[in-house]
């Protein structure tokens, strides 16, 4: 029953252990969320220097 009881603890132990300093935490590189385009601030720079661009040049 100790046995039991102490493997039982060990595996407790290495849940939260794996939790507090697993993969997501220690500094693995995480995907990045795509930024939309109107959060993009090249995106919204270029848009304005097309706007401004008289129509010739186009």
């Amino acid at each position: 029953m100790i046995y039991l009881l102490a493997a039982v603890g060990a595996l407790t132990i290495a849940v939260l252990l794996w939790r507090a300093f697993g993969p997501e935490r220690v500094g693995v590189a995480s995907r990045q969320a795509p930024i939309a385009p109107d959060d993009d601030p090249d995106f919204l720079r270029k848009l304005g220097e097309q706007q401004h661009r008289p129509d010739d040049e186009s």
